[in-house]
């Protein structure tokens, strides 16, 4: 079968090579893929890593089942979170990270769920009871932002989005954002809750304009650089506090629920997928470059044609 193999030492990133078929273990089942979508993460690990098999975010369709009797029977179409390889024409998944797509609801969208989606459903449930808060969402016209603030408002919160320019902001009021600010602008806090994903000065930010008790959820770390945080960062806010936010520490095994439950919203007008390309796997080279240089708003889907 075919797949995109990372080439970090050649003149291109990536290039398609032929590949064994995968062999699940127990536990596992194999899609054949309709879709994938590009975590920004994977950027960096494609020079990283020479020789390997991007993709986690994958949608398709059950081809065999896993041996064990776990997870969905073959001809049921999916969204699925791959441990990797999922660039390619088939893959393994663990059971537990499938979830069941309403016939309504296509694979390129379904292919966005993944590590974004489930990023984001999880950060916010960790902020607990948002009726009525007050929450900020940083990077928010990112792959995990545009998810995040549409969970805070299915929620009960009043959002605040901010992002790195004002053409970054347009179409968050869409979907929830009550107030949108660049993130050189000052903030009109105080919030009860942050989804910080950009880190570096925006967490700086982020901790200055926190009510009393409130939290910063720190999922990521975009800017690439160290924050500048000391006692007195939290001296405006009483009892404020960071909590490191890691996905995979929250229970992979349930992936797969929150990923039928995403999928559900979609099918119901409740949730939007923020595509903000999609091409064929033929044309990755130009996507990821697309990616890389922050041209496109929202997720970058490579379907498998």
């Amino acid at each position: 079968m075919r797949a995109i193999i990372s080439t970090p030492a050649a003149a291109h990133p990536v290039e398609f090579r032929d590949v064994p078929e995968p062999e699940p273990k127990s536990g596992e089942l194999v899609l054949e893929v309709a879709a994938v979508s590009v975590n920004r993460g994977e950027l960096s690990l494609l020079k990283a890593r020479p020789d390997w098999g991007p993709g986690q975010d994958v949608a398709g369709t059950v081809i065999a089942a896993a041996a064990d009797g776990s997870g969905p029977a073959v001809g049921t179409r999916v969204a699925g979170m791959a441990d990797w390889g999922g660039w390619a024409e088939r893959v393994a998944v663990p059971a537990h990270r499938v979830g069941a797509l309403p016939d309504t609801v296509a694979f390129g969208p379904a292919a966005t769920l993944g590590v974004a989606g489930v990023t984001a459903l999880r950060a916010v449930r960790a902020g607990g009871s948002l009726l009525g808060a007050r929450v900020l969402v940083t990077g928010a016209a990112g792959g995990v932002g545009t998810f995040a603030v549409q969970f805070a408002r299915l929620a009960g919160a009043e959002v605040t989005a901010s992002a790195g320019s004002v053409e970054r902001l347009r179409g968050l009021a869409a979907i929830g954002a009550a107030h949108t600010v660049v993130d050189s602008d000052p903030l009109e806090g105080p919030f009860d809750l942050v989804l910080e994903g950009v880190g570096g000065p925006s967490l700086e930010r982020s901790l200055s304009a926190l009510a009393p008790g409130g939290v910063v959820q720190l999922y990521g770390g975009a800017a690439g650089e160290p924050a500048k945080i000391s006692l007195g960062s939290f001296g405006r806010a009483p009892h404020s506090r960071i909590e490191p936010f890691f996905v995979y520490q929250t229970g992979e095994e349930t992936f797969g629920r929150d990923l039928a439950f995403m999928a559900q919203l979609i099918a119901e007008g409740r949730l939007q997928t923020q595509i903000g390309l999609e091409v064929s796997w033929r044309e990755v080279e130009s996507a990821l470059e697309a990616l890389r240089t922050r041209r496109v708003l929202g997720k970058v889907v490579l379907d498998i044609d």
